[in-house]
Formats: structure tokens, C-alpha cells, sequence
């Protein structure tokens, strides 16, 4: 058996200083816009604070990140429901993951 070396992990790069606004505006132009304002404002001032606690701005980062895979995924998330495939049978997202924020 040999060893491998333990390389460092490499953290994701920032987001861009106006990623958030460019963000919470292709949310505002989403169809779902109604929902997911309040919850990216919601999200995205709960890290605002946080980072204001803490001096760290990995709460944002993670808020701008998670946002952008949501809108990034939605068109693949729409065309699945509208295929009429059954999912009654899936593992709640939850209980995989585990809890939100």
C-alpha cells in the first residue's frame, strides 16, 4: 500500500463584490420572484449578520453560491415537473443534507 500526500483543500473562490446584486436581480425577473425575494433577502441578511459577528464573510459567500445554484438549476427543476415523472417516492432533500440555517 503507498501513501498518497494529504493535500490541502482547496476553498471555492470568492464571489464577486456585486455577485449578491446581480443575483437578487435575476431573481427579481424569475417567474418565482414572489417566493425567492423574500427568502434571498431573508437568507442573505441572516449571513449579513452573521458576518457582521464573526468577521467572516463565508456566510455570504455560501448565501450568493447556494442562490445561484437554485436559479441555475430551475430550468432543469421546471422541465422535470412538467415531464410528469412521479416522485412520490424521493428522499426529502432534508434528510440527506440535513437542516437549513
Amino acid at each position: 500500500m503507498s501513501a498518497q500526500p494529504v493535500l490541502p483543500h482547496e476553498p471555492p473562490s470568492a464571489p464577486a463584490p456585486a455577485a449578491a446584486a446581480k443575483l437578487r436581480s435575476r431573481i427579481a425577473a424569475h417567474k418565482a420572484a414572489d417566493r425567492w425575494l423574500p427568502a434571498f433577502d431573508r437568507d442573505w441578511g441572516a449571513a449579513l449578520e452573521e458576518s457582521r459577528q464573526t468577521f467572516d464573510l463565508t456566510a455570504l459567500h455560501d448565501v450568493v453560491r447556494e442562490w445561484q445554484g437554485r436559479l441555475d438549476t430551475a430550468p432543469a427543476v421546471a422541465a422535470f415537473i412538467a415531464s410528469g415523472f412521479e416522485d412520490t417516492d424521493s428522499v426529502a432533500l432534508e434528510d440527506v443534507i440535513g437542516a437549513r440555517r
